[in-house]
């Protein structure tokens, strides 16, 4: 699980590293209901970075799997912006199978957060 969790980990530092590095790619995509764009970009990314590091240790692994798994589900709505404004990113539209994809790689991405947590225990017996 060690593996797991120092791979997911390291994802999540670079995708929030790359918020502070190219933050006008991520600005595009925050939904235009919610204010302050930029700073939500800032604050998602530094989320991210903190998530990431987090998960990596155990001692704070189960804290973190928790609270990625609902940052991923209150990041989705940017996700969904995108799919039902035909918005880019990175100077790219994605077609309906792309965004079904990217939907079904949010979903396993917060299965993975919670079977590091340890509240998805696929070996448990059930008797």
């Amino acid at each position: 699980m060690n593996l797991i969790a120092i791979v997911y980990g390291f994802a999540f530092i670079m995708v929030g590293v790359a918020h502070f590095r190219e933050p006008d790619k991520f600005v595009e995509i925050v939904p235009a209901i919610l204010p302050f764009p930029l700073f939500l970009v800032y604050l998602s990314g530094g989320m991210e970075i903190a998530g990431g590091i987090a998960i990596i240790y155990p001692e704070t692994r189960v804290l973190a799997g928790r609270l990625l798994a609902l940052f991923l589900i209150g990041v989705y709505p940017a996700n969904l912006y995108m799919w039902t404004h035909d918005v880019g990113f990175n100077g790219s539209t994605f077609s309906t199978q792309a965004h079904i994809l990217r939907l079904i790689a949010q979903l396993l991405l917060i299965v993975i957060a919670l079977f590091l947590s340890g509240d998805l225990d696929f070996t448990e017996n059930s008797g």
